[in-house]
């Protein structure tokens, strides 16, 4: 029986990286997709070699048609099947609404939502074939309640909770689930440019008194791409962090 297949978009560093770890742990087939980064991407490769696992790199802009087309292709040609996606991919911004420009706008929602949008097209037909299969997007406390400076962010966070629930309304009668995983604060590049008392003041709002792991929310991504009844949620992994 063959291995089953994992796609994590951006999973080169941080949260992405931790879960390729997992799915790697799990046994399956990982391709590690990035965008720009070749020596991080690779340092990751060798990382994980030196450890026993053997994933794949692909390079691809996640918001260009034609690059995401071009790496289901090459996915397909390699292993004929995805049976999960990871749509891990994802880009912050933080700056007041005067500050940002349209084209900063439609920058972060070329990455966090039309990426989203462009991989799991690319794989329906597929999934579809296959009688089932499964999409796990990626949102964020603030795609459900919103962050001041971080209104792109938010909106396109909360643009993906949206899409996770609409398509797997329409995929569910084929067998093929999809849902979203919504970290709360994790200790990722993405929050370092929060000073130690910013830090501590959002720890003392997280009812089990730390901020997240990368493996916590990888644990969530393994759990939803084998529980074969769960589709269309918004897993929140936040501590209990209020919303």
């Amino acid at each position: 029986m063959s291995k089953k297949v994992a796609l994590i978009t951006g999973g080169t560093r941080g949260i992405g990286r931790d879960i390729a770890f997992e799915f790697l742990q799990l046994g399956y087939e990982v391709v590690i997709n990035y965008c720009s980064n070749e020596s991080a991407a690779i340092a990751t490769q060798a990382e994980f070699n030196m450890l026993g696992y053997c994933p794949v790199l692909m390079r691809a802009d996640v918001s260009d048609e034609y690059q995401v087309r071009d790496m289901f292709s090459e996915i397909f040609r390699l292993y004929n099947k995805i049976d999960v996606l990871e749509n891990k991919a994802g880009i912050s911004y933080m700056g007041v609404i005067q500050d940002t420009t349209p084209a900063e706008w439609d920058r972060i929602f070329g990455v966090n939502m039309r990426g989203v949008y462009l991989c799991s097209r690319a794989v329906a037909d597929r999934m579809i074939g296959m009688g089932g299969g499964c999409i796990i997007n990626i949102s964020s406390i603030w795609g459900e309640v919103g962050a001041s400076c971080e209104v792109a962010y938010s909106a396109s966070k909360a643009a993906v909770i949206g899409f996770t629930k609409a398509l797997a309304k329409e995929l569910a009668p084929s067998g093929v689930r999809v849902n979203c995983v919504s970290p709360g604060v994790i200790d990722t590049e993405m929050n370092a440019h929060l000073t130690q008392d910013e830090m501590e003041e959002l720890i003392e709002e997280i009812p089990m008194g730390r901020i997240g792991t990368g493996a916590d929310v990888a644990k969530a991504f393994s759990f939803l791409a084998e529980a074969g009844y769960v589709t269309g949620e918004i897993i929140s992994v936040g501590g209990g962090f209020a919303k």
